[in-house]
């Protein structure tokens, strides 16, 4: 059974929607913390291993899939925002520049793991203060790495352009996923 190490709904949508197959949600118990003395790409990627280890060594006989996404600017990793004052700070950093989405992923099984991630770019379009508070009055940016959804309908307004893959900005690389997985004979 293919397990999904996370409780975001962006990514139970997107494997609902893109694998043939049913799978079970276990939410990892592994508390997230950043290492400061690392990149971001460490961190996210060691991040979504003892996501799916913690899930993997509760469930060793199915497959278990665990992401972590990260967004960074200038070796700054901007997570889910915790407050309002946080969120405007992240999208006013973030206006009128270009980040990196970076999802990190394993895919634990039979005692082997995939490890992999793929990184995106996102440009933001000069976001106004008005712009910025009215999208934080949708609560969209509070379970989001940077504070915005892509896909969101207000969050859209927030980016000029994007390079990479999609999927990968709104909660992970579906496409390379599915590779990973059909390569299991999944």
């Amino acid at each position: 059974m293919l397990i999904l190490a996370s409780k975001s709904p962006r990514r139970k949508q997107l494997l609902e929607e893109n694998i043939n197959s049913s799978f079970l949600i276990i939410s990892s118990s592994y508390k997230e913390e950043l290492d400061i003395n690392k990149t971001p790409l460490d961190n996210v990627c060691r991040l979504a291993y003892k996501k799916g280890e913690t899930v993997f060594t509760e469930h060793p006989n199915d497959i278990v899939l665990s992401c972590d996404t990260i967004v960074t600017l200038n070796n700054k990793i901007y997570g889910k925002p915790k407050d309002k004052k946080e969120a405007y700070v992240f999208l006013k950093e973030l206006s009128n520049k270009t980040h990196e989405v970076i999802t990190a992923y394993s895919i634990f099984y039979k005692g082997n793991v995939i490890n992999n991630h793929v990184i995106s770019k996102v440009t933001f379009n000069c976001l106004s203060d008005e712009l910025i508070t009215s999208y934080i009055a949708t609560g969209s940016p509070f379970d989001k790495a940077g504070g915005y959804g892509i896909q969101d309908p207000s969050g859209k307004l927030l980016v000029k352009e994007y390079e990479g893959s999609l999927s990968n900005i709104i909660g992970m690389p579906i496409e390379e996923i599915k590779k990973d997985l059909e390569g299991l004979k999944y």
